[in-house]
């Protein structure tokens, strides 16, 4: 393999980008708390550059809690914008109830943005059919509103059915991490538990519904687990790594050496 791409024979500045050989911009929540490999918080696992951004002031309770969330827009902007300037070929973000905002970050930048992994349940309602429904797996089910899925372009009421895996308490370990209420002082979790906990809130969502063809795991947290759940239920998971690194694949086409 050649060292660099020999299409690269001149190298030119982007209007007013300021790095160069840059992946993935995301939008970090304004919280302190540690992520598994696979979290999009934890940048060592990804193949590719990741450049992150604090939304001043926007944390997990506002964002999934809040009633007025339109005071959170402007540093959700002003982060997708400085990463845009930093020379981000995409945008992501941190939590899957990003989605709120999905239009107006995607109006605000010129990059593609990928605001949650919920861009990918009407991907996935298409390639299990009709009559098979969708199984999205959220942190919290009663903070998924109408809003967060038609902003990313999900009809209501098709085929999907919706859970949230910190429900009834049966997933402590996420709780411990992002309820401010009970974070201890040096927030941790341990993931033996984290995994046993999540796979068996997957696995009784997926049994609860025999006609389920695929999941769509919202949190950005529960990526490190997906390879498990996969395993038990069988079936196509999508997830933020899933959504990341098709982000990366359309904004930085990958070339081909091989040979005929």
């Amino acid at each position: 393999m050649p060292a660099h791409d020999p299409a690269i024979k001149r190298m030119y500045a982007r209007s007013n980008n300021y790095c160069y050989g840059m992946g993935l911009g995301i939008i970090l929540l304004d919280e302190v708390y540690p992520g598994f490999p696979g979290d999009v918080r934890n940048a060592s696992a990804y193949p590719f550059p990741i450049q992150y951004e604090i939304a001043e002031g926007v944390d997990i309770k506002n964002l999934l809690r809040g009633k007025d969330k339109a005071n959170l827009l402007r540093p959700v902007l002003n982060a997708a914008r400085k990463l845009e300037r930093m020379g981000c070929r995409a945008i992501a973000a941190e939590c899957g109830y990003f989605a709120w905002f999905q239009k107006e970050i995607a109006s605000a930048v010129k990059v593609p943005v990928f605001a949650s992994s919920l861009l990918q349940v009407p991907l996935a309602q298409m390639v299990i059919g009709q009559d098979q429904v969708v199984g999205i797996l959220v942190a919290v089910a009663r903070y998924l509103s109408d809003r967060h899925l038609t902003s990313v372009g999900v009809t209501l009421g098709t085929n999907y059915v919706v859970h949230g895996a910190g429900d009834d308490g049966k997933t402590p370990q996420f709780a411990s991490l992002w309820n401010k209420d009970i974070r201890p002082e040096i927030p941790s979790a341990d993931y033996e538990l984290a995994e046993r906990d999540f796979v068996k809130v997957a696995l009784d969502f997926a049994t609860a519904h025999p006609n389920m063809g695929a999941m769509v795991l919202e949190c950005t947290g529960f990526p490190p687990f997906a390879r498990a759940v996969q395993r038990e239920i069988e079936m196509p998971v999508f997830c933020w790594a899933t959504l990341l690194d098709y982000a990366y694949s359309v904004s930085v086409h990958r070339d081909f050496y091989g040979h005929v």
